[in-house]
């Protein structure tokens, strides 16, 4: 059992609104001394009675499973006094069913912003590992073979990008310097931006066609749910490319399996459905799928930027200021 422990930021602080933090108090650099902090990261056993938590952080390394939102959520019916409940995570979809049980006006945070650049650099490193076949070189090294071969560059490609969020702008960064020959942008309604046009998600049907790479970036909800089915990849060309660093459940998992076994589509997954994908699932020995664990945001990135979010969050508590991010209130 890991070590749980309280502390604070000054003596006196029995009347000071409680915070429980993933992090040991003393790692995050000015914190406001209004408050008071406890530790918990999801194990052990909780470091002070959950009625006293007025702001809570969910924990993230726990979080992306059903047993981590079961560990996540633990705490909140006994929570009578919470006020803020903090994601570490841009997608809340794990945290929102509890959200009706917490006192009313309570707020749920996500994290939008926190997991920018380390998922779009995954996004990255997905389409390029997926194109130059990186997994195919791999496998020839262990078996100590020299494959060479032509191999499709981003270059001149024509990248789709689907749910145009913090993320997806963090991608389209990322793409610019890669020389392709078009970045079109979908999110849930129309608007125009500085890049260009942002296309609504009724559109899907006649841009899929003409994109050679389509990243998935957008939340799990539930007009989002299964939203990449059977009609949508029919419609993407030959040869095409899938990338879902969103959430899983936005790719109907059957249909893009039929995809890949018949040969006309690549994927490459940092999410599955289900999740964590089993052993013998058959998205593991698929043709053309390239599988990474959900790593899309633990990275070196996240703790200086978590840091950093929280203690600002914190500071707008503390002086009963609006709070960033706020996705749901409770009624």
């Amino acid at each position: 059992m890991t070590a749980v422990h309280s502390s604070s930021n000054g003596s006196n602080t029995g009347n000071r609104p409680l915070a429980w933090l993933p992090f040991r108090p003393e790692e995050i650099d000015g914190l406001p001394e209004q408050l008071e902090y406890a530790f918990w990261d999801g194990t052990g056993e909780f470091p002070t009675d959950p009625a006293r938590c007025a702001f809570y952080c969910v924990p993230y390394a726990v979080t992306g499973t059903l047993a981590a939102a079961e560990v996540c959520t633990r705490p909140l019916p006994l929570m009578r006094n919470v006020r803020v409940v903090q994601a570490l995570t841009a997608g809340v979809d794990h945290l929102l069913p509890a959200v009706a049980a917490l006192p009313a006006d309570a707020v749920l945070c996500n994290a939008r912003g926190l997991h920018d650049a380390s998922t779009a650099e995954l996004a990255l490193t997905l389409i390029l590992a997926s194109l130059r076949d990186v997994p195919g070189f791999v496998r020839a090294q262990d078996a100590g073979e020299w494959r060479q071969g032509f191999r499709p560059a981003l270059a001149d490609k024509s990248v789709l990008i689907v749910g145009y969020g913090s993320i997806g702008r963090a991608v389209e960064d990322r793409l610019e310097p890669f020389e392709c020959a078009r970045v079109v942008r979908v999110a849930r309604s129309s608007r125009h931006t500085e890049r260009g046009p942002v296309h609504p998600v009724a559109a899907l049907p006649d841009l899929l066609p003409d994109a050679d790479v389509v990243v998935v970036a957008t939340p799990l909800t539930e007009e989002t749910r299964g939203l990449m089915d059977a009609r949508h990849l029919s419609r993407m060309k030959d040869g095409a490319l899938l990338v879902n660093i969103a959430r899983g459940p936005v790719v109907d998992t059957g249909a893009l399996l039929a995809e890949l076994e018949s040969g006309r589509l690549l994927a490459a997954l940092d999410v599955t459905d289900p999740e964590p994908l089993p052993p013998g699932h058959p998205l593991w020995t698929a043709p053309g799928v390239l599988v990474t664990p959900h790593v899309g945001g633990p990275s070196s990135a996240f703790a200086p930027r978590a840091k950093a979010l929280l203690r600002g969050q914190l500071a707008g508590f503390a002086l009963d200021e609006p709070l960033r991010n706020v996705v749901a209130t409770a009624a």
